[in-house]
């Protein structure tokens, strides 16, 4: 999901570079909205391995 994420925040630059806003700001929605849901999937499994292991 971080590869995603990566993924569309470099379409946001490419097409930020280019000239092309709403593209470059829909990419950049997305690429924020798929990196939260990693940070939330990553903290919520960090905490599930720290209650199986106690």
């Amino acid at each position: 999901m971080l590869y995603w994420a990566l993924v569309f925040f470099v379409v946001a630059v490419i097409a930020a570079v280019f000239g092309f806003g709403g593209i470059a700001s829909a990419s950049a929605g997305v690429a924020q909205i798929l990196f939260f849901i990693f940070v939330v999937l990553f903290v919520v499994a960090l905490i599930a391995q720290l209650l199986r292991r106690g």
